[in-house]
């Protein structure tokens, strides 16, 4: 597995209930997504115009 940089989103809140999602940091060409509840889990790996589509959504 490639080793990621993840970070938090910040629409994420700090209780371990709750679903977070991490995004990877510094990624030339990739932007990586998991779950943060399963750090060893899937990884989705995006491309940068496939993210900026998917923010524009939210």
């Amino acid at each position: 597995m490639t080793d990621f940089e993840f970070a938090k989103s910040s629409y994420s809140g700090g209780d371990a209930g709750q679903q977070c999602v991490e995004v990877a940091r510094n990624i030339v060409g990739t932007v990586a997504v998991r779950d943060s509840k399963e750090a060893d889990g899937q990884i989705l790996q995006l491309t940068p115009r496939t993210w900026a589509a998917f923010l524009k959504e939210l």
